[in-house]
């Protein structure tokens, strides 16, 4: 799954940065961890893992700041978010960079997430006055008052994942403290200077304290605080495994809990596509962020009458990417997250080849990738099947199976054939075959001539084992608040 207000730089080493945190000391310390950066396996930062007590403290605050906060008028609460997003959104050069330290994306598309994260953020602000209105309910006759109010929660535990870790915190960030609540983030270990970075912009744009707050927390201490009655709502990013862990821990409590876990997302492009369009978005689709996007396209089923024209395609676009360092401007592909991670993909790729799968691409073909560490080549699949778990189990890398299909019956067979269900895409001319397919397949978002993206105006939710309840959109505020009904009959 995945401390200090100190400015962090990208690199441990930079002139002024402070490696440890700065913040009090409460008891024991646990040990430091290192965020090591995929770029070249230097020590981006070192920070330490809050003891018990700290982790203790910072529940109690949530605890004392809520009922503050919760009574603060709700155009005050928009007020200093909208001041969150402004600022953030001004950082977005700097964070971007250090965001490339972090995780990998490459200096070209990384500040794009933070405008982006902003964008976001304003979006659910502009939602906030009519998805927190009191809901009106008709009386059963005069001298009655009947009326539906959405509360706060009370303290929210969020814990995103790394690979898109500004985006992923904004969706429950926001929306949690735009309707009362108070926030806790336990961000990833990966990326644990976003949450610093949150932490900074509220406090300079006047968060009152305690309300918003952030933790480098062990496993075993985050599950501890789900488990504390100080915690009303966890919102978790991540594995199936981890969100199975999330449950566990709320397990004795009546608490909710929002999971977006994994998914396999499939695309299917019917004859009647414009081939060009679906080749370039797919391709984007499959391997931006190095394929490590939670709605990634990670298994392609194409009509047969087009399928040699659309691999075709499909393969010459791929081989115009660069892969390589992503502080250069010009690549398109930057390293996995850890080499460990690229050892599984590439351990995928050989069992699918091993079974029957034909490799489309020469890893030769791209200089910048290497034959082991985490920059890895992208690859096309062909002649795979369900037998094989590069089309069946996340991947969450640069690779992508294709296979053919004779229509639109196997096509929503084969895309249900999943445990997974995030998102699903169809490329076609004809609306209404979208719609019809569309509402066939297990999904939580369905595309059409569109893939790998959130408007913030639609509800983000799975299916299966994807996971379970909704951010984002006027809904996303639902599993924020509790309906209190107020029934008032006049004297």
């Amino acid at each position: 799954m995945a401390d200090s207000d100190n400015l962090g730089c990208p690199r441990a080493d930079s002139p002024g940065c402070l490696a440890k945190s700065s913040e009090p000391q409460y008891g024991h310390r646990v040990p430091d961890f290192d965020v090591i950066s995929p770029v070249d396996g230097s020590v981006v930062a070192t920070r330490t893992l809050a003891p018990w007590p700290e982790v203790d403290l910072a529940l109690t605050r949530a605890r004392e700041a809520q009922a503050g906060w919760r009574a603060t008028p709700l155009g005050d609460r928009i007020a200093v978010c909208r001041a969150f997003a402004d600022r953030l959104e001004s950082r977005a050069d700097e964070l971007g960079r250090e965001l490339s330290w972090q995780m990998g994306r490459p200096i070209r598309f990384a500040p794009r997430e933070v405008t982006t994260a902003a964008a976001r953020a304003r979006r659910m602000i502009d939602l906030a006055t009519g998805a927190l209105a009191d809901i009106a309910v008709e009386p059963p006759s005069d001298g009655f008052e009947l009326f539906i109010r959405k509360v706060a929660l009370g303290t929210v535990l969020i814990v995103p994942a790394w690979n898109y870790p500004y985006l992923i915190a904004v969706n429950s960030v926001v929306p949690a403290l735009l309707a009362g609540n108070t926030v806790i983030l336990k961000h990833s270990s990966q990326t644990p200077l976003c949450a610093e970075r949150f932490a900074e912009i509220f406090a300079a744009v006047g968060l009152p304290a305690g309300v918003f707050q952030y933790l480098h927390a062990s496993h075993a201490d985050t599950e501890r605080a789900v488990a504390d009655p100080r915690i009303d709502f966890v919102a978790f990013t991540g594995s199936v495994r981890g969100g199975h862990a999330m449950v566990r821990a709320a397990a004795h409590r009546f608490i909710g809990s929002g999971l977006e876990l994994g998914g396999k997302d499939p695309a299917y492009v019917r004859a009647d596509a414009d081939l060009d369009h679906a080749v370039e978005n797919l391709v984007d689709g499959s391997f931006f962020n190095s394929g490590q996007s939670c709605c990634g396209i990670e298994r392609i089923y194409v009509d047969a009458s087009i399928f040699p024209a659309f691999v075709d395609g499909f393969a010459a676009t791929t081989r115009r990417y660069r892969v390589g360092d992503p502080l250069d401007p010009a690549t398109d592909l930057g390293p996995v997250v850890r080499a460990s991670h690229a050892d599984f993909v590439r351990g995928e790729i050989a069992r699918a080849i091993d079974a029957g799968a034909r490799a489309l691409l020469d890893p030769g073909e791209f200089p910048g990738a290497r034959a082991d560490g985490p920059y890895l080549a992208p690859q096309i699949l062909v002649d795979v099947d369900h037998s094989m778990s590069v089309m069946m189990e996340e991947t969450f890398g640069p690779v992508v199976g294709i296979m053919p299909v004779r229509d639109d019956e196997q096509a929503i067979e084969l895309m249900n054939d999943s445990p997974y269900g995030l998102t699903a895409s169809v490329w076609t001319r004809d609306r209404d075959a979208a719609i019809a397919i569309g509402d066939r397949v297990a999904t939580g978002t369905w595309f059409m001539n569109r893939c790998d993206y959130l408007d913030p105006g639609l509800a983000w939710v799975g299916v299966k084992d994807s996971g379970r309840g909704c951010t984002l959109s006027a809904l996303g505020f639902d599993q924020l608040t509790r309906p209190k009904s107020y029934h008032l009959r006049r004297a």
